[in-house]
């Protein structure tokens, strides 16, 4: 289920990003200048861009907070403390024996 959800969820941002990409930009300077007509005109409001926009942005809000719940309630913490150590012995028999680490060497001199 995650995983479908995951799916759809980067699928709807492709979406959102090649859609706000495709919009006219109304002005440039994040608004500065006061252009004629804005975000708000009756040409802005009805278009379908814009519209699509929104559903996307609802859709990825949605599948944002879908995602926020399953990944939560799927998995129990655990703890490295919970687990109990295990140790395991050769398969002859023989206890285990620690390599023996290599001596050091003297640094060479140029």
């Amino acid at each position: 289920m995650e995983t479908v959800l995951l799916v759809i969820h980067v699928m709807i941002a492709i979406f959102l990003i090649g859609v706000v990409l495709l919009q006219r930009s109304e002005g440039g300077a994040l608004g500065i200048g006061g252009g004629g007509g804005g975000a708000m005109s009756s040409r802005g409001a009805a278009n379908l861009l814009t519209r699509t926009t929104a559903g996307l942005a609802a859709a990825f809000m949605l599948t944002s907070v879908l995602l926020a719940i399953v990944s939560g309630t799927h998995s129990e913490p655990t703890s490295i403390l919970d687990t109990p150590a295990t140790t395991e012995a050769p398969a002859n028999g023989a206890p285990a024996v620690p390599a023996v680490p290599a001596e050091p060497t003297a640094p060479l001199s140029e």
